[in-house]
């Protein structure tokens, strides 16, 4: 592979994740395509970006404040189900599904950071 984030478990993760946050969305009401809907889409595809991002040859330091970055976006992914839930459009057990699989994902960015010490 070209790209040394290509190899990361964690950027192929993200990238499973934003392309089901990608397809949840198709569901949203069309009242929420420049709410809701693009909030949670940017938020999931800033994990995969930012994780891409870091790894291109950067110091540890600079690679860390990417993953802080991912982390930030991937708890406002969650943060963002929790909203379409509230609001119904997505029900208790694709929630519950999304968030294990954030909550995953977000432990193996804290991995990966923290291995960068």
């Amino acid at each position: 592979m070209a790209f040394r984030f290509e190899d990361l478990q964690v950027w192929q993760k993200a990238l499973d994740l934003g392309e089901l946050i990608n397809q949840l969305t198709k569901g949203f009401p069309k009242d929420e395509l420049f709410i809701l809907t693009s909030q949670i889409k940017r938020a999931a595809d800033s994990v995969v970006l930012n994780i891409a991002e870091g790894s291109t040859g950067q110091t540890k330091a600079v690679f860390k404040q990417f993953l802080r970055y991912a982390l930030g976006s991937g708890i406002e992914v969650v943060s963002c189900l929790f909203i379409a839930k509230k609001r119904g459009y997505i029900k208790e057990d694709k929630f519950k599904d999304l968030y294990n699989e954030y909550e995953v994902l977000v432990k193996m960015i804290t991995n990966l950071r923290n291995s960068l010490d």
